[in-house]
């Protein structure tokens, strides 16, 4: 048995399904995370998965091992990520493994393994792998789906998640109309039933599941898979766009003018609703966001704390300081005032549709104070996995000697009328970097400066900034 170390990434385990998570593979990781729940005294296992094609045999092969292994296996069908989070609260079950590979081509899968207040990560992760190659040639048994379905138990989590979504979003008096963009993912199945449900006016598109996502990838962060969702508000003259990525805990927003509203953007309205009951509040806030959100921040009287990129980072740092909210730009957004703590983007969208409804103006006016600074996208320049991180911290230790830096995750280098960040990719052999500024001007000084010292490296290959 070949294990491909690479699988085992920073926040899950991600890989080709034919290749990477062949049957012998997956029931040996299902084996060894029975013995690794059951250390920290757990016995009974949550399991769910998305709609891809190889779900059902991924579930049957991982059932096998968990069995093996002498768990008792709760299976909760398909769902998305968040219905997951939710079902290990409900019925009270600690341990858990989302199978799914979110926004990913159909080709790949993979596991979202949970226990604690967050899904596992990082060295825990790499743990797992340790566990697996120390077991590798262990021979388990392949059920087949139906023989695992014999001795799971089956519970269904949709019916209570929408009660519980129906009790704790309540729409004002204003009427929306929506534009929901599913991508053809997982959050097909449930998105518009709900947001009917919730009171709205639904548009659905792309909301029929497709695990081949023939339109564009459920991957709210790219500009080009939202364009036909910005066309479609722009058109029915709706309220404002949805979209959602493959396993529905990442959100992307379109205003009701059909610009896209991206995910630092967006907290601002969730922070203005939000500050005024907590003064003084911490505020999360990842290193890639804008100045922008953190001077509303301030001026809301929270505190600014800058945090890694990364959602189970981030949803174990909330606990740890007492968090009420926070957001990636990537459309993870994190409730705690109101919700569990986990991102949901069903109940992000819902708790934007709450704002929305409950003012005359429309989300465009909402947004209209708030500077719109020039800035790069986030840009990806090519470097080993090798030497990604020891490039950063010799660049970071190069910049402090001149500026301000900002150090939690990589460096976000501040100068006079903006800033510059680097940081290794958690997932890529490449350094993302990306620069905002006051004027255009000053940017265009920023990322000269930011090229010119990246590409002084020799493990470094030149790049272009992407805006």
């Amino acid at each position: 048995m070949a294990i491909n170390r690479e699988i085992f990434r920073e926040y899950d385990i991600r890989g080709l399904e034919e290749t990477d998570l062949r049957p012998d593979v997956v029931a040996l990781l299902g084996r060894v995370l029975a013995d690794y729940f059951r250390e920290a005294g757990k016995t009974r296992v949550l399991i769910g998965r998305d709609i891809r094609l190889s779900g059902e045999r991924i579930r049957a092969n991982l059932g096998s091992g968990l069995i093996a292994g002498g768990m008792e296996v709760v299976d909760i069908g398909v769902v998305i990520s968040p219905m997951f989070y939710y079902a290990r609260v409900l019925f009270d079950i600690d341990a858990g493994i989302m199978i799914t590979a979110s926004h990913n081509p159909g080709e790949y899968n993979g596991f979202k393994i949970a226990l604690g207040p967050a899904t596992i990560h990082g060295e825990e992760i790499q743990g797992v792998l340790r566990r697996m190659e120390a077991a590798e040639g262990t021979e388990i048994p392949l059920l087949s789906p139906e023989e695992v379905e014999a001795k799971v138990e089956k519970r269904s989590i949709w019916p209570q998640y929408l009660q519980m979504m129906r009790d704790k979003i309540k729409l004002g008096p204003k009427p929306l109309k929506v534009v929901v963009d599913c991508g053809n993912g997982t959050a097909s199945l449930f998105a518009e039933e709900l947001f009917t449900a919730l009171g709205c006016e639904v548009i659905p598109l792309y909301c029929t599941s497709d695990p081949t996502f023939p339109n564009h990838h459920p991957d709210p962060v790219r500009s080009d898979n939202l364009k036909e969702l910005q066309a479609l508000v722009t058109k029915e003259g709706a309220d404002v766009g949805i979209g959602f990525d493959g396993d529905g805990d990442r959100i992307g927003i379109v205003d009701n003018e059909g610009a896209i509203v991206w995910g630092d953007v967006l907290m601002v309205l969730y922070w203005r609703e939000i500050l005024p009951k907590y003064p003084g509040a911490t505020a999360i806030i990842e290193v890639k966001c804008s100045q922008a959100l953190v001077e509303e921040v301030e001026k809301l009287g929270g505190k600014p704390f800058f945090y890694r990129t990364g959602h189970s980072l981030i949803k174990a740092k909330m606990k740890e300081v007492g968090a009420v909210f926070t957001g990636e730009m990537s459309g993870h957004m994190f409730f705690a005032d109101e919700y569990y703590g986990f991102d949901d983007a069903f109940y992000a969208a819902g708790r934007l549709l709450r704002i929305l409804s409950n003012t005359d103006q429309s989300m465009s006016q909402l947004l209209q104070d708030v500077p719109k600074y020039p800035s790069t996208a986030e840009s990806r320049v090519e470097c080993s996995d090798r030497d990604k991180f020891r490039v950063v911290e010799e660049l970071r230790d190069r910049m402090k000697a001149k500026y301000e830096v900002i150090d939690v995750d990589g460096a976000r280098v501040l100068f006079p009328e903006g800033w510059g960040l680097v940081r290794a990719s958690n997932t890529q052999p490449a350094i993302v970097a990306r620069c905002e500024a006051r004027t255009q001007e000053a940017l265009e000084e920023i990322t000269r400066i930011m090229h010119d010292e990246l590409t002084s490296f020799d493990a470094v290959s030149d790049f272009q900034w992407e805006y």
